[in-house]
């Protein structure tokens, strides 16, 4: 039985979704930590299919740079939970997930440590968004709390937060 916590991010996805659709914008999608679990909080509202162009699931450090074009280096230095890497996702995904020649209006992005253990010296719960517009690009460090579901759960209704922020839907 859903809680009301969830009940909220599921009206805060369809009003996001909705309103995609109303401004005849479209999203992209790159998720490392989430497995594919932001995409399917989109596309399971109905219409979606007009706005989500798709995502590219880029767990393995190696996909970043070879599918969505982060920096070799940048993740040789920091490593894939950085805040820059999640900028860099979320442009990445956002340019090469073009339509007919056009990027998407929005990339939005994933990574981080969903545990259970620490990795390339960050903790778990250490997690970054990024959001990709043709108004520029940002980042949203988050610090969570929980088991590993808990954080990936988490990280899903922050990322829908953040675009809910960014199209003008939610204060920061």
């Amino acid at each position: 039985m859903p809680g009301p916590d969830d009940v909220a991010a599921a009206d805060l996805t369809f009003r996001v979704v909705r309103t995609l659709v109303e401004r005849g914008l479209t999203i992209a999608v790159a998720e490392s930590l989430t497995g594919g679990g932001l995409t399917a909080e989109l596309t399971r509202v109905p219409g979606a299919s007009a706005v989500v162009l798709g995502a590219a699931v880029v767990y393995a450090t190696e996909l970043k740079h070879t599918l969505l074009g982060v920096d070799a280096e940048l993740l040789e230095r920091e490593g894939p939970v950085h805040p820059e890497v999640a900028c860099a996702l979320a442009s990445g995904v956002r340019e090469r997930l073009a339509v007919g020649g056009r990027p998407a209006d929005l990339g939005l992005s994933t990574t981080g440590v969903a545990g259970p253990d620490p990795q390339g010296g960050r903790a778990v719960g250490t997690v970054y968004l990024g959001v990709a517009s043709a108004a520029g690009v940002r980042s949203v460090e988050l610090r969570l709390g929980g088991d590993r579901q808990s954080i990936r759960t988490q990280t899903v209704a922050r990322a829908v937060h953040e675009l809910a922020v960014e199209l003008g839907l939610a204060g920061s």
